[in-house]
């Protein structure tokens, strides 16, 4: 099922996804998946992908002033039960953010699943760009969210 992702940097100090969380918990908002990386290695790989491209999108000592200054922060991404409500007060908070298609699906919890599901990709020339999830228990489904090189394609394989 296609869902919206939103993605947003937060300073990396004590309190701040506290603060994400109140806000969004007070408004009624509920959190269905998050994942949190120090921003650092997201710019790391920015700056990766920079070199393997032909087009440079900023130069060297742009990057390395990035990747200096992401150390403070760092980068979440979330699914809610209410995207347009959230993306609202993200703005009017002024929280610096984006947002995107992703393929979240609920799978069974048992050996094999996230293998087929993965393989489903592969058979389809899909890329997946990174993936996150859980399960609350061994009984519950697990949720899994796959953000992939092509939307379109992915969301007609798993429409199901």
């Amino acid at each position: 099922m296609v869902r919206t992702e939103i993605s947003l940097f937060l300073q990396n100090v004590p309190g701040e996804l506290g603060k994400l969380s109140h806000l969004l918990s007070n408004a009624g908002v509920n959190i269905d998946a998050l994942t949190i990386q120090d921003a650092s290695s997201y710019v790391k790989e920015l700056f990766q992908a920079r070199g393997k491209s032909l087009k440079r999108i900023a130069s060297a000592a742009s990057y390395n002033s990035m990747r200096k200054d992401s150390a403070e922060h760092a980068l979440i991404r979330l699914l809610v039960n209410n995207t347009d409500r959230a993306v609202d007060l993200l703005s009017r908070n002024e929280y610096v953010f984006d947002i995107q298609p992703v393929i979240a699906i609920e799978l069974d919890n048992r050996p094999g699943e996230l293998a087929r599901i993965t393989t489903q990709f592969g058979e389809e020339g899909i890329n997946i760009n990174y993936v996150y999830g859980s399960v609350s228990s061994p009984d519950a489904k697990c949720l899994f969210v796959f953000c992939p090189e092509d939307i379109e394609k992915a969301s007609a394989i798993f429409k199901d």
